[in-house]
């Protein structure tokens, strides 16, 4: 064999530089170097000259190439017992204990983080949204409001306006502040209220349980508008309902809940009128709206939860890149369209259209319009 060259001989145009450091030693065997019976120290504090047989080795498990990611799970809430729900007529029974095991059950849901939390106040407001139209007497179910939430223009009706308290109400952390009360005054055009008092108002106050404190800060917030037009001032009354039961409960975010509800037949006085904050049975009302519209949450959350677990399956299986971010908007919306995902994602609108199509055919979404154009898909 031709030895190694370590000068610098003639070689062709092109060849390597040679090697002229130190070349590698010899392989050595490890029998060379090992014992082939070692003698192991039970104790390295006892007598040396005293030994133990060493124990057998255990051989490691090889671990594989790459840590496996955490799987995003849903939690779906443990279905609502009987005893927990308001049986026949809200006014059956004690309507704060039911109201209390309703708002026990929703909290330890929503502090477990579900994927679909958004989506269910989301959902929540625009039932929120639709009960409070018909305080106003607006022809807007919930399908017309779904459509006047991508209404382009500054001021697209009272309709509107109302979904978008209400969106802002579930999307908003519950803080306490003045120009917040102001804007929500401002929007049914009622007169400038005292913004002090009425979050002073809304203030926790210890020892109060939460339905009794809203019940106590819808009313207050009620009164600030006597010249007013009742329905306006409702509503208003309302929403501060709902900010103070999340401000009560430390909720990172509020759950639209009274409205959803507070048009029950179930809830009208004796005489078959219904109760307005600030009347002498109104706390029975709003304990019995609160425990309806709890029970009815927490089936929809079961609903979502279920949902959000096949969309989560199917979501590795998405080959087009933005997709992840559309499956965090339907997890985060009521409703998504098209065009406003592909502005988010970003792609085409003919991409995001096949996705969704995907997504209803694995079962991972819904249409919700049932029209040939202009569809929107959530849960």
């Amino acid at each position: 064999m031709q030895p190694y060259r370590t000068c610098l001989p003639h070689d062709k145009q092109g060849g390597s530089s040679p090697n002229q450091g130190d070349k590698a030693p010899p392989a050595i065997h490890h029998a060379q170097v090992i014992r082939a019976d070692p003698d192991l120290i039970a104790d390295p504090t006892a007598d040396r000259a005293e030994s133990v047989p060493a124990p057998p080795g255990k051989r490691a498990r090889s671990e594989p190439g790459g840590a496996k990611a955490p799987e995003r799970q849903a939690f779906p809430p443990p279905p609502v017992p009987s005893w927990a729900r308001a049986s026949g007529g809200a006014g059956q029974g004690d309507p704060l204990f039911f109201a209390g095991a309703g708002l026990a059950l929703l909290d330890a849901f929503l502090r477990r983080g579900p994927p679909a939390a958004g989506a269910l106040r989301q959902r929540l407001a625009l039932k929120s949204a639709a009960a409070t139209a018909r305080i106003l007497r607006l022809n807007a179910d919930e399908g017309a409001l779904r459509d006047l939430r991508f209404a382009v223009g500054d001021d697209p009706g009272p309709a509107a306006r109302l979904l978008r308290l209400w969106a802002r109400l579930a999307g908003r952390p519950p803080a306490l502040d003045g120009p917040r009360l102001l804007d929500v005054a401002a929007a049914f055009d009622l007169p400038a209220p005292n913004a002090d008092a009425l979050e002073e108002s809304l203030r926790v106050r210890g020892g109060e349980d939460p339905v009794s404190a809203a019940a106590r800060a819808a009313g207050y917030a009620f009164s600030l508008f006597p010249d007013a037009p009742a329905a306006e001032a409702e509503i208003l009354a309302l929403w501060a309902f709902d900010l103070a039961i999340a401000l009560r409960l430390r909720w990172p975010r509020p759950l639209p809940l009274i409205a959803t509800r507070i048009l029950d037949p179930s809830l009208r006085s004796d005489g078959g009128g219904r109760l307005r904050p600030g009347d002498r049975a109104w706390l029975k009302a709003a304990a019995g709206a609160v425990a309806l519209a709890a029970a009815s949450a927490l089936d929809l959350a079961a609903d979502l939860s279920r949902r959000s677990e096949i969309l989560l399956a199917v979501a590795p299986k998405l080959r087009a890149k933005p997709a992840q971010r559309i499956v965090d908007r339907l997890l985060a919306e009521d409703c998504v369209s098209p065009a406003e995902a592909a502005r988010s994602a970003p792609m085409t609108g003919r991409a995001a259209r096949r996705l969704f199509d995907r997504l209803v055919l694995l079962g991972a979404a819904r249409e919700l319009t049932g029209r040939p154009t202009f569809r929107l898909y959530g849960l």
